[in-house]
């Protein structure tokens, strides 16, 4: 029997590749997604990148009616839907609540009633706050936040006690949370909700905390979303992009597909009953490098970044992954390089119009005093 499975949120970025990987595979996909006007625009209407296979449900995650409805025959979960945004979660302090958190809740308490084979559940790698260092004697570390008063003063990297400079590492899945923002705690609230009722009630459960996902069909007016939508926005409208700190912070830039492939591994896998597993590059990059490659692959290459010398409350300096785990027991391999993806993403976004709210976002912050 063919299995038949339902994501949350799948009618945005990650959720619609799952989609088309799972309906090659053979799998029958239901969607139910509430068409965010934040993610989808005004018109709210099912994308057209939609596979047509996929028979979607226009519902919120917190409606239990919606959510027992789209339980219906199912065998597995992968649990998608959340309120996406660093900053934004700092002042929609309700809503991020209300929708990861109490979306999560009442998907659990259906899955009571309609119990499944598995849940996937997107988690985040925001959680780990500040990511794993190495002191100068080389032994690892885990730093808190970083010092308001340093930072308003921009010393940008975080160090010892003694004001001795630390050196990022890759972060792996034992790593401490340090929960840096409301979107982390609720993205931790979310993954440990779902691995909790999974092993209490025998649900095999797999979190995945994903990195910076990036690829075709991210939302371009979204001021929110990832770090490259929001650059491809500022230069689809001939603006520079616009940078906290001093460019030098370093993350992991995942592509889109090899995150789909990581789903699909971890819905077949029968390793591991209750997990959590990072998904990045393995490949660590400094925010600055990433506008210059994309600016180059759009042929953006006189727009110059802007460094703004600000710091966001809530971001974090470093945190790029350690992948180890996922290779090992899940069988994960990264198959498209950045360049590649990038190659990729400037193709899709030929054409492409985006409604630019960056400086909206940024006067929303600073106005708030989330900007130093």
């Amino acid at each position: 029997m063919r299995q038949k499975i339902l994501i949350t949120g799948g009618a945005g970025f990650i959720g619609s590749h799952l989609a088309d990987r799972l309906i090659r595979e053979g799998c029958r996909v239901r969607v139910l997604d509430n068409l965010s006007v934040q993610v989808h625009g005004n018109r709210q209407r099912v994308p057209e990148y939609l596979n047509k296979d996929v028979e979607f449900i226009r519902g919120d995650v917190r409606d239990e009616a919606a959510v027992a409805r789209s339980l219906k025959g199912i065998n597995t979960v992968f649990h998608f839907a959340a309120a996406v945004g660093v900053g934004q979660s700092m002042y929609r302090i309700d809503e991020y609540t209300s929708v990861n958190n109490l979306g999560t809740a009442v998907l659990l308490k259906s899955l009571l009633a309609h119990p499944v084979e598995k849940l996937v559940v997107a988690s985040s790698m925001s959680i780990y706050g500040e990511g794993l260092y190495r002191n100068q004697a080389g032994e690892l570390v885990q730093t808190g936040e970083r010092d308001l008063e340093q930072l308003k003063r921009g010393i940008w990297e975080a160090s010892d006690a003694q004001s001795n400079p630390l050196e990022p590492v890759a972060t792996p899945e034992n790593k401490t949370p340090a929960l840096a923002s409301v979107y982390a705690l609720s993205k931790y609230d979310q993954e440990r909700m779902c691995l909790m009722m999974g092993r209490t009630y025998g649900i095999p459960t797999i979190a995945l905390r994903f990195f910076n996902v990036y690829g075709s069909r991210q939302s371009l007016s979204n001021p929110y979303t990832g770090v490259l939508a929001i650059f491809a926005s500022r230069y689809l409208n001939d603006k520079p992009p616009l940078i906290f700190e001093d460019g030098q912070q370093r993350r992991d830039f995942v592509s889109v597909n090899d995150v789909a492939q990581a789903c699909l591994l971890a819905l077949r896998s029968s390793k591991v009953d209750v997990g959590v597993f990072n998904i990045g590059s393995g490949r660590s990059l400094t925010i600055l490098e990433v506008a210059e490659a994309l600016a180059k692959a759009m042929g953006k290459e006189d727009l110059k970044p802007v460094i703004t010398g600000k710091y966001r409350i809530g971001d974090i300096r470093h945190c790029f992954a350690d992948i180890t785990t996922a290779q090992a027991v899940l069988g994960y391999r990264p198959q498209i390089t950045f360049e590649e993806g990038l190659t990729e993403l400037s193709d899709w976004l030929e054409g492409k119009a985006a409604e630019d709210r960056v400086e909206i976002a940024a006067a929303e912050l600073a106005v708030r005093g989330l900007t130093l």
